[in-house]
């Protein structure tokens, strides 16, 4: 049995199947993502919410590819900016290096660090092959915006992105750290028991 995780971030596609991996999912399914099917182009996000955009991606991608599609959709939400940049995190900028000088940029003169508070969150959505949602689940990680980059893991807004329970960086924290503690790592550990019932229940119904 297949699953498909539904994006072409490499840095997401390697945290997912590491969390997979380690709930002893390997052995159950192969774990396949949008990176192995380049012929099937990529949907827009339309959606004014994370949750939004996790249904639309998971839906898409289960029907276009006719397999179980696991999505998630994730952000940063910075309260100085008025919850930007949200849904347009990943649209911020052309890389990574482009949208953290952005939103750098945009919190200049803001000094004190309750101002710089922010919070990752991120939703995920399981589509059966009809793309029918047969599950959900929200994750959220607070922290501070930081004023210079740091670190050499995670990707995104990691560098950046200040963590008070760790005291450092997400993006110096080590990768079995952050697939714990992060949003995204969560999320997924929060969807992990309807997605072994799916895929329990679904070996069982395979002729």
């Amino acid at each position: 049995m297949k699953l498909f995780l539904a994006t072409r971030n490499a840095g997401k596609v390697r945290e997912m199947k590491a969390v997979l991996d380690g709930a002893g999912l390997a052995e159950e399914v192969e774990v396949v993502s949008a990176l192995d099917y380049p012929h099937v182009t990529e949907p827009e996000e339309t959606g004014s919410t994370f949750a939004e955009n996790a249904h639309l991606k998971a839906t898409y991608y289960a029907r276009a590819t006719g397999l179980p599609a696991l999505a998630d959709d994730s952000g940063l939400v910075v309260d100085a900016l008025d919850g930007r940049p949200g849904v347009l995190s990943s649209r911020y900028g052309r890389d990574d290096t482009e949208r953290i000088e952005r939103l750098l940029s945009e919190l200049a003169g803001v000094e004190e660090d309750a101002r710089r508070s922010a919070h990752f969150a991120c939703a995920m959505a399981l589509a059966d092959p009809d793309g029918h949602i047969v599950a959900e689940s929200e994750g959220r990680l607070d922290g501070v915006i930081a004023r210079e980059p740091r670190g050499n893991h995670g990707f995104g807004y990691d560098p950046i992105f200040h963590v008070p329970e760790l005291d450092c960086r997400l993006a110096e924290a080590l990768p079995e750290v952050k697939n714990r503690l992060s949003h995204r790592g969560r999320a997924l550990q929060a969807i992990l028991p309807e997605l072994k019932r799916y895929i329990l229940i679904a070996r069982e119904t395979q002729p």
